[in-house]
């Protein structure tokens, strides 16, 4: 770091003197290969922050989150049903051309994912064609028979969707997982957009950085758009599990953006196979459900009968097309881990493109040369169950126990249709605020879309942090926060004249190999 000396204000605390990123990528530094940080002025700013000053200032804002209940419950934790989602004060910077590729990527992820969907529950030409295994996505979980031949407005099956990047040690981004269900953590992404402008103006100050806080306008714009018979002024209702489930906080703030009714199951009901909401002014038809519930418990008529936190019969509803359900039933089997493997090849089938965003490599283990590979080099790789989420039941090698590979390896011959396997990711690394001091930890990213007639990608997206010093899981459940993530609006900040990176002679890019992360939930 010591040819960074000259662009600092020495008469201030170097916040970022003894900041080493490891030979990890970083979001702020680069990769190791230039003589100046990637994002000098913000760096600059960043090193004039005196560390205690930083260090009260960031536990105010935690103070503030947690005075507005923006939490997250752990189930795992039995004396504490909710907590404050931490919150890492040192944003994360995407440049303006970094983004576009992102955004680029993503829309053509959510645009696959939904014609695949179309075609699974309808002709299904791609699994005749053998592309994807039949037994794959007919013998899946997920796979809802009930949508067979129903028809959605503009093809849509998907209109929210969270799509899970990693960036590599070669500085390029990467699908991690496709979340189609019931992705969660956005209202995060506005809190803390919101909470970085009160408590660090002048962090963001100067910098000319995309806007977040409309979401809640574009999301309720995309499910107009997607109501039944093209009604222009649809009635929408948010339906969630209701108070314990870990992302109510986060119900409550989109129903409050949308300007929309938050509604349990037992607040509808279905009659002649329309919705209804009951008010104290009668019932009220219904025409758009955002549903914040699992396929399972959504329609016990449908399909589990013991439910009590759907409605009987909506399914009848959106069958006959007098509703709008999104995301609609059945969209797991295209997020399911196995089926994410094949997504590059789903990609050139519809689209005939090449993947924009590739696919992290992925070894599916019901594949009998996959399972080999992965029992041969166990101890390397990454094994995931292919029906979890939360970072649960994930075992990575090389950090492993003998016991933990032994006891991996016995079920994966036991039921190898279950795992898939991935190589570990170097996994880029941004400054945060630790005990110590600031501190390079690893970080992923989860950008949302949400797709009516057309797609629209959030700016920037959650960027999840892990926080425990060497973790690489960045999951809220197993420990990790979040960081407010600014997409600059041009790169004219960060390659203004006298600000170009230099490359150093002889100095090589770190290359992709060791770290992996994440999880479809939060």
């Amino acid at each position: 770091m010591a040819e960074l000396s000259a662009f600092r204000d020495t008469s201030e605390p170097a916040l970022l003197s003894d900041y080493d990123p490891n030979g990890f990528f970083c979001e702020l530094m680069g990769d190791g290969s230039e003589e100046r940080p990637r994002l000098l002025p913000f760096w600059q700013k960043l090193e004039r922050l005196p560390l205690a000053d930083l260090t009260t200032r960031a536990a105010d804002a935690l103070h503030e989150l947690y005075e507005r209940g923006v939490t997250f419950t752990v189930y795992s934790e039995r004396d504490a049903i909710d907590r404050t989602l931490p919150f890492d004060v040192i944003p994360r910077v995407l440049m303006a051309s970094e983004w576009a590729g992102i955004e680029a990527g993503v829309k053509q992820r959510v645009k696959t994912l939904n014609l695949f969907l179309k075609d699974i529950y309808g002709k299904q030409q791609i699994l005749k064609d053998g592309v994807v295994p039949k037994e794959l996505v007919l013998g899946n979980a997920n796979y809802r028979k009930e949508m067979v031949g129903v028809e959605l407005p503009h093809d849509t099956y998907v209109q929210i969707a969270g799509i899970d990047l990693v960036r590599g040690g070669d500085g390029e981004f990467y699908v991690l997982e496709d979340n189609a269900r019931t992705p969660s953590g956005v209202s995060y992404v506005v809190e803390n957009r919101h909470l970085m402008q009160r408590a660090f103006p002048d962090l963001i100050d100067g910098f000319s950085v995309r806007d977040v806080s409309d979401y809640g306008q574009k999301l309720r714009e995309k499910l107009v758009e997607v109501a039944p018979g093209g009604l222009d002024e649809p009635s929408i209702v948010l339906l969630s599990p209701g108070v314990f489930n870990s992302a109510y906080y986060e119900h409550i703030f989109l129903a409050r953006e949308m300007g929309v009714p938050l509604v349990e199951g037992r607040d509808l009901v279905v009659i002649d196979n329309r919705l209804y909401a009951k008010t104290i002014s009668g019932l009220q038809s219904i025409d758009v459900v955002y549903r914040r519930i699992d396929d399972d418990f959504l329609d016990p008529k449908a399909f589990n009968p013991d439910s009590m936190l759907g409605v009987a019969g909506i399914v009848d509803c959106l069958k006959a097309g007098t509703v709008t359900i999104a995301n609609a039933p059945g969209t797991g089997v295209s997020d399911d881990k196995a089926v994410y493997a094949y997504m590059p090849r789903i990609i050139k089938y519809y689209l005939d493109e090449d993947p924009i965003l590739s696919n992290v490599e992925t070894y599916i283990c019901r594949e009998k040369k996959d399972l080999a590979y992965t029992l041969e080099h166990l101890s390397e790789l990454v094994v995931k169950p292919v029906g979890e989420s939360g970072g649960y039941g994930i075992v990575i090698g090389p950090k492993a126990s003998k016991e933990e590979l032994d006891k991996c390896r016995a079920e994966l011959k036991a039921d190898p249709e279950k795992f898939i396997a991935q190589p570990m990711v170097k996994l880029s690394v941004c400054p945060t605020l630790a005990d110590e001091g600031v501190r390079p930890r690893h970080v992923d990213l989860r950008p949302f879309a949400v797709t009516g007639k057309e797609t629209w990608v959030l700016p920037g997206g959650l960027t999840r942090v892990a926080l425990r010093k060497g973790s690489i899981v960045v999951n809220s459940s197993q420990g990790g926060g979040t960081k407010d993530t600014w997409v600059l609006t041009n790169d004219d900040v960060v390659r203004s004249e006298g600000n170009q990176p230099q490359k150093k002679s002889g100095v090589q890019s770190q290359s992709q190999s060791q770290t992996q992360s994440g999880t479809s939930a939060l």
